[in-house]
């Protein structure tokens, strides 16, 4: 009675890593602030989907059931949320260690995941597919807690990084504005998949 520790890495480190609304919003972070500027933001991303997983893991998936209305009301408020993240990145423009304003902090980040489909869909698979009959919630809850937690505050800073560097490249040229576009639309995509190819909301 346990959770399949080592399989569930593997699963996880492929969707934490992989292109995803949280992921885009980071990359487009990071490309407009830098790295040191967005780790509050970066911060509350990691944290924000532990609002979720415990939750999940002490029986709000019981109550799915029960009340379906409220289950789809939450899943077109993410659509709506992912929507609005994405109008906001194809908006932004390249100005690492110039870009006027104050970067999204703690608090916007927290709320990434919660609103997050994909995050829900992992988070259900979870706990449906690599923990075993019977395990106790608390101990299933804290292992995939855990294990989510380590592989964000290791992937999640690279996406950061990553659009950092990409703004050196591009800032101020043709390109610049087409990467943003590109990104809003991957933020858009990324997010129906998820909500529409799993099961989570």
């Amino acid at each position: 009675m346990s959770v399949a520790i080592l399989p569930f890495l593997a699963f996880a480190t492929s969707q934490v890593g992989t292109p995803g609304p949280a992921n885009m919003v980071l990359l487009a972070t990071g490309a407009r602030f830098g790295l040191r500027r967005a780790v509050p933001f970066v911060a509350g991303v990691a944290l924000g989907k532990q609002l979720i997983i415990w939750p999940l893991g002490f029986g709000l998936m019981a109550a799915q059931d029960d009340y379906p209305l409220i289950f789809n009301a939450l899943k077109w408020v993410s659509v709506a949320y992912i929507l609005w993240l994405a109008y906001r990145v194809a908006g932004m423009r390249l100005k690492v260690g110039e870009a006027e304003g104050q970067p999204p902090g703690f608090a916007a980040g927290l709320i990434v995941h919660p609103l997050n489909p994909k995050a829900w869909a992992m988070i259900t698979t979870g706990f449906t597919t690599f923990t075993a009959a019977g395990t106790p919630p608390l101990q299933a809850t804290a292992t995939i807690a855990i294990c989510l937690l380590g592989l964000q505050m290791l992937l999640h800073p690279i996406w950061t990084y990553a659009g950092q560097r990409i703004a050196v490249s591009l800032a101020g040229t043709l390109g610049e504005k087409y990467l943003m576009w590109a990104l809003a639309a991957l933020t858009v995509a990324s997010g129906v998949y998820a909500l529409f190819a799993g099961d989570g909301l």
